[in-house]
């Protein structure tokens, strides 16, 4: 039986902040008191003074080992979740694929098999459903009783993960009477095609013309009809990486409808742009990801949809590929170029900048990237807070560390950084995964296979 106490840091929660120690006891925080006002006693002692006391980060939208254009996400379960721990994320919810014409089941089992003793943080499953058909519909009740109650459709990438409009609507209508919670890639994939084939007709092959065949209002109007079609199942809804301010306000007119209708939005969307995708020399691949940056005029609309909580979640869409030999399948072809953008290392330190910057407060910080994550997909407050009773996943962060991020220092498994060269204020000092240290003041002490699967209820946010 270990005992740990965290003492002397700023304790922050998405309720609170206070200087209180923490003692955790077999993996789990056992109790909270102000500082130094109780005698406890504790195999180990954590110093948190000057630092802050954080719940670990809930990333609930990642990609590793996804297959997608010919190529695979060049994260592996194990990287990747090694590489969330260095950015302060104790959980991921990643997403099993359904393949065309083959069952939920078999899907889910594949991707158990790929994150199955090769995490080193606790781990969850989102479901994408790229068949919607009667088998499929009724393996859903199952999935839910098992811990999946999330499920992904498309509305766009025809022939690989599409659904069309009575799809979807059955996909609600079974998630209205189950409890699931469905998950929207809001864009016009069918008007989208049609784009791309008249660029490249007319020689515009470059990445950022990638941007630009993905226009903000087929988002926008992937959006509203999204939420219009889960108003008739009666289900609630969550759209995925939202990118643009016409969308934000689409979900903010049904919020005010009092509908349940939820967003997230990543940090690609806060911090780049349509400038990056024009870098030249074919630079401008390395930020192709789907929905697409969209001109910097929209990030204000963003950051003001995560304040007034018309957007609820930051989550980072982690779908890395590598510049060489991964991007570069798409020269002379942007149509070619993988989707998808390293992040799940840096999300928590983007947000902490956005603090200082004075886009959000410390707790919505704490808010927007561990607890609400945690209620919207079922797992609070196991996770997403520090409470007795809850995980000890806990991240000591100092505030005053000065870093720029860079490919030459990150532990993400890709050739490159979306922000390379960005100097920021903020880093990840340690990091404990139920109780376990994993990142001891910048040494990495954890191990492939201690993160566990974590079974989901159905959304708390509801």
């Amino acid at each position: 039986m270990t005992r740990t106490l965290i003492t002397g840091g700023l304790v922050i929660t998405a309720a609170e902040e206070l200087h209180a120690d923490v003692l955790i006891e077999n993996g789990r925080v056992v109790a909270m008191a102000t500082t130094g006002s109780q005698d406890w006693t504790a195999d180990r002692v954590i110093d948190a003074s000057h630092k802050y006391v954080i719940p670990g980060g809930v990333d609930a939208h990642t990609h590793m080992e996804l297959p997608f254009g010919g190529t695979f996400a060049s994260d592996t379960f194990e990287t990747g979740t090694r590489a969330a721990a260095w950015g302060g994320t104790t959980t991921i919810i990643d997403f099993a694929v359904q393949s065309q014409g083959s069952s939920l089941r078999a899907g889910l089992d594949a991707w158990y098999e790929k994150a199955d003793g090769k995490c080193a943080i606790d781990y969850a499953f989102h479901m994408i459903v790229s068949d919607v058909n009667e088998r499929t519909l009724k393996e859903m009740d199952g999935l839910i009783g098992e811990g999946v109650s999330s499920f992904k459709l498309f509305m766009a990438y025809p022939g690989v993960f599409y659904s069309d409009d009575g799809q979807i609507l059955r996909a609600m209508q079974r998630a209205s009477g189950n409890g699931g919670l469905i998950m929207m890639h809001a864009e016009n994939g069918i008007a989208i095609d049609v784009l791309v084939e008249q660029a490249l007709a007319r020689g515009e092959t470059d990445p950022r013309h990638h941007g630009e065949v993905r226009k903000v209002l087929l988002e926008a109007e992937a959006t509203h009809r999204a939420i219009q079609l889960a108003r008739v199942a009666g289900a609630p809804l969550y759209v995925v990486h939202v990118s643009a301010e016409e969308a934000v306000a689409e979900l903010a007119a049904a919020r005010d409808k009092g509908l349940p209708v939820f967003g997230e939005t990543c940090p690609q969307y806060l911090f780049l742009s349509t400038d990056n995708l024009a870098e030249p020399d074919f630079q401008g691949a390395k930020y192709v990801c789907s929905t697409p940056l969209r001109p910097r005029e929209h990030q204000a609309a963003l950051w003001r949809g995560l304040r007034t909580n018309d957007l609820q979640v930051v989550s980072t869409d982690h779908c890395p590929f590598c510049f060489r030999g991964q991007k570069e399948l798409g020269r002379g072809d942007f149509s070619k170029i993988p989707n998808g953008l390293p992040g799940v290392e840096n999300r928590m330190d983007l947000l902490h900048q956005a603090v200082l910057d004075g886009h959000i407060s410390r707790r919505r910080w704490i808010e927007i990237a561990c607890a609400t994550p945690a209620r919207m997909f079922g797992i609070y407050p196991q996770k997403g807070t520090i409470a007795p009773g809850s995980d000890a996943d806990i991240v000591l962060y100092d505030p005053h560390a000065e870093q720029v991020i860079s490919a030459e220092t990150h532990h993400m498994n890709v050739d490159y950084s979306a922000y390379e060269g960005r100097r920021i204020t903020g880093r990840v000092d340690t990091v404990l995964s139920r109780g376990e240290l994993v990142i001891d003041r910048r040494e990495y002490t954890g191990r492939a296979g201690h993160g566990a699967f974590v079974p989901r209820t159905t959304c708390q946010y509801l």
